[in-house]
């Protein structure tokens, strides 16, 4: 496993720490079951708390939506900010609030030079290392981010000491069992409405015994498609959930597992009429005494939809990051901070 250079190790005393985090929450106020944002606020808690009782300042570094390098009020982290601090207040007390010294920046995506090219673009070179200027230390806590070439991933921590999260070091660990000596058979499921989702199939089969697929993928793939390890949900009339015949396939491969990754719905879980498949699947994946990881937002609230959430040994923040990691072994914001 990657040997990441940790929060405990670096020098943060009394110091400005730039902590790149990931608060990209679409809708603010949050919506009604909006688990994701929830745990990607929980997990910044053990790292906030480290740096609160050590560092002098401590300024977030987030993204919010696709403002395409230019500013947008509807995207701003003001916002953002006021919901942590609700959420650090009901967890932490009043009076701490007021001990330390933290805010958030505004949008990182408002600059261009956030989401170009580290490698070839001056503006990013030179929007990393006005960054750079405001802290001390870099701290990546935004695995759910790490996927990107973007400057605050990337580029920052060749320009500071640097560390990865305790919760960032986590999901690299936890995520990593799959990779490494699995316990077999390890069965993948995927589902959701991305067709690019597909794209993990082929890099999946080194490492996977089963391949279920479901959601609205299998109308993105060839009737006649066959492929060794990989089985295809057929789905309703309204291909709004998966058939009652492929439920029950699903859940005999789902047994057998020992290794378990679970990424998307099965079908349009949000509508009483259509959660069948996406209920008993993840039902029975959560029964499994399999090592159990799941990722991805939709996937999230389906388990909070359903009573699950506690049920797996891990939960991702990262939905894609997950994805790329468990596809290639590393992301971009792994390398930065290893390199």
């Amino acid at each position: 496993m990657k040997d990441l250079p940790k929060i405990s190790d670096l020098d943060i005393q009394g110091k400005k720490v730039l902590v790149r985090v990931d608060l990209d929450y679409k809708d603010l106020p949050a919506r009604a079951g909006d688990v994701s944002g929830t745990k990607r606020q929980e997990a910044l808690l053990a790292t906030l708390e480290y740096l609160v009782e050590r560092a002098s300042e401590i300024i977030l570094l987030s993204h919010r939506g696709r403002p395409g390098g230019k500013t947008d009020d509807s995207l701003s982290t003001k916002p953002v900010a006021d919901r942590l601090e609700d959420f650090l207040r009901k967890k932490w007390g009043e009076e701490k609030i007021k001990r330390f010294n933290m805010f958030i920046m505004e949008n990182l995506r408002f600059n261009p030079g956030e989401s170009l090219d580290y490698t070839r673009d001056k503006e990013a070179k030179e929007f990393a290392e006005h960054l750079a200027e405001e802290g001390n230390a870099y701290v990546n806590e935004a695995f759910a981010s790490s996927h990107r070439k973007h400057a605050s991933i990337v580029a920052l921590p060749g320009l500071l000491p640097h560390a990865a999260g305790f919760h960032f070091v986590k999901e690299v660990e936890n995520l990593g069992r799959v990779l490494e000596n699995p316990r077999r058979p390890v069965v993948v499921i995927i589902g959701g409405v991305k067709e690019d989702k597909l794209t993990y199939v082929e890099p999946f089969k080194k490492f996977a015994d089963r391949i279920l697929i479901g959601g609205r993928l299998p109308t993105f793939l060839p009737e006649d498609y066959k492929e060794e390890k990989v089985v295809v949900a057929k789905l309703n009339q309204d291909r709004q959930d998966i058939t009652l015949n492929s439920i029950e396939e699903f859940e005999k491969e789902i047994a057998k597992a020992k290794t378990l990754v679970v990424s998307g719905p099965m079908g349009k879980f949000e509508d009483e009429g259509q959660r069948l498949g996406t209920e008993r699947v993840l039902k029975v994946a959560s029964e499994s005494s399999a090592f159990k990881v799941v990722g991805g937002g939709d996937t999230q609230r389906a388990l909070s939809t359903f009573g699950l959430s506690d049920k797996f040994d891990w939960v991702s923040v990262g939905g894609g990051a997950m994805l790329e990691f468990l596809a290639k072994g590393t992301l971009p914001g792994i390398e930065a901070l290893l390199n």
